[in-house]
């Protein structure tokens, strides 16, 4: 598989004094000695070229039009040349940026059973990524996501991996004949999943040593895997040969935004795709609900009565007890819940993947608006999250909503220590404010504040307000199944469970159900 492109001319800046060799030149990557190399043809009849072993060759920006390129050494057909570089003049920057897409690729160039395979890597520089996140939470996210048995979690999410094969499936005319990345791609499960839908060639970034994996499992898999390219490095730093036509990812994390992955699935967009090419998923909306939920109150402040303790060998442990209740709050709680723990209609707040800036991930904050339903202490807020494949055929959701078949991501809850007491038809308000940190997750602040209620109300006010703070970072694994709660009151068994068409400019304002499960054939616009 060879690799044919043309430049302007080169310069042998070695030579005494440098000369320069006018073109157009032909330039060829290829594998042909068993390893990747550079042959640059100094003129036509081919009896005069260089050869560059990219094992040991950098390849350096000068301008726009303009590159330098080192070697340790070269050869000529006829000669050994000692010249340790060439400057490389392109026509315009668009040949610059194929010519350097190219050389990434076949810098690490493998053989996979008897067809080559392209595999880029990137240098060791310092890149984006690494500015923005702690090395010691990237290194442990790297080994987590590096590892077969996790992977295997998430392929075992029939929910999940059923969901994205049908969106790709059902919308194949997205991708027949197209171009597409696949950001993060883990296994590389998607990237195949693509080739099935008749792309024309996939890139399939990961970061993580599953890259090598990923590999394996192209090669066992050749009818799909000669229009696959596993390129191990982050989507902030590799080169690709070309644009996309369609990005596809895996990028949520609980809470939809947990790992930090969106940012990472925005700044691909921005680097490699096509103007208004498709991105799968394209939407992600965060869906929030106050809830009640006794058992789950008394288990969390139970948690802190060891340290009530007066003679503990000894020791009086009290004087830690405060601290440690406020502990066990900070963390959220992720788990399955019943949706009849739900006290009023959720609210969402909607993240457009194909407009959305990456600085706008950085802080989040989704004002609270609830109508109480019944008359109840609630514990806190239930939140959890749906995405849209908004294919061209088919629109798809993928919802991990309570009531719906459980996802690995289960739903989450952030429970105050200090309840609120409310009554029907009485207003709830607040704030939910996230601040990204650099252990690759966000801080949660939530207030909640129930209003006044009954005579006198319309004058506005306060009555009770509650407010914690959480590191999503640090949740509380309950994994515990739906227990069977008695229903609320007046609150009919089955109200949580509507649905109905959505229109995504006004999912901002409160919903009219307390639980939105899009339908799959429902009716969505994206502005």
């Amino acid at each position: 598989m060879d690799n044919n492109l043309t430049v302007d001319s080169i310069t042998l800046i070695a030579s005494t004094p440098p000369k320069l060799v006018s073109g157009p030149i032909s330039t060829t990557f290829s594998s042909a000695s068993g390893f990747p190399e550079l042959h640059v043809s100094l003129h036509s009849d081919e009896q005069h070229s260089l050869n560059f072993d990219l094992r040991t060759t950098q390849l350096f920006r000068l301008g726009e039009c303009q590159s330098l390129c080192v070697s340790d050494g070269c050869e000529t057909i006829k000669e050994k040349i000692y010249s340790k570089g060439i400057t490389i003049q392109f026509k315009e920057e668009e040949e610059s940026k194929a010519f350097h897409g190219a050389f990434e690729l076949w810098k690490s160039k493998e053989t996979i059973q008897g067809s080559t395979l392209p595999n880029g890597s990137v240098s060791s520089s310092k890149s984006k990524f690494d500015d923005k996140i702690e090395a010691s939470s990237a290194k442990m996210y790297f080994h987590y996501y590096g590892q077969l048995l996790h992977q295997q979690n998430m392929m075992q999410d029939y929910v999940r991996t059923g969901s994205y094969y049908a969106a790709v499936m059902e919308n194949q005319a997205d991708f027949a004949g197209r171009v597409v990345v696949d950001v993060g791609a883990g296994s590389g499960i998607l990237s195949l999943f693509a080739a099935q839908a008749g792309a024309k060639h996939v890139y399939a970034v990961e970061a993580s040593e599953m890259a090598d994996y990923a590999k394996k499992l192209v090669a066992g898999n050749p009818v799909l895997g000669q229009r696959i390219t596993v390129i191990k490095g982050k989507v902030e730093d590799v080169e690709l040969p070309e644009k996309a036509d369609i990005l596809i990812s895996e990028p949520m994390g609980t809470l939809l935004v947990n790992e930090r992955m969106l940012e990472s699935y925005v700044i691909a967009r921005d680097r490699f795709l096509v103007p208004n090419g498709k991105m799968f998923p394209t939407v992600g909306r965060i869906h929030m609900a106050p809830f009640s939920d006794e058992y789950l109150y008394v288990e969390i402040a139970n948690k802190s009565l060891f340290w009530q303790q007066q003679n503990y060998y000894g020791v009086d442990l009290t004087a830690l007890h405060g601290t440690a209740f406020q502990g066990y709050f900070s963390q959220p709680v992720v788990d399955a819940f019943d949706p009849r723990l739900l006290v009023a209609p959720a609210v969402s707040h909607v993240i457009n993947f194909t407009t959305i800036k990456e600085e706008d991930l950085y802080e989040i904050d989704v004002p609270l608006k609830f109508t109480a339903s019944v008359g109840t202490r609630i514990h806190g807020l239930a939140c959890w999250f749906d995405v849209l494949f908004n294919g061209s055929t088919v629109q798809r959701w993928l919802t991990t909503a309570p009531g719906a078949p459980t996802t690995h991501w289960y739903q989450l809850r952030c429970v105050l220590s200090q309840p609120i007491y409310v009554m029907p038809g009485q207003e709830i308000t607040g704030h939910l404010h996230m601040i990204a940190h650099s252990a690759q997750s966000y801080t949660i602040n939530l207030t909640m504040s129930a209003k006044m209620w009954g005579p006198g109300a319309e004058q506005g006010g306060i009555l009770q307000t509650s407010s914690c703070r959480l590191d999503l970072k640090e949740p509380y694994y309950r994994m515990s199944q739906p227990q069977a709660y008695s229903t609320a009151q007046d609150q009919q068994p089955n109200q949580l469970l509507q649905s109905q068409d959505l229109q995504l400019p006004s999912l901002d304002e409160d919903g009219s159900d307390f639980i939105q499960q899009p339908a799959n054939d429902s009716t969505v616009q994206i502005h």
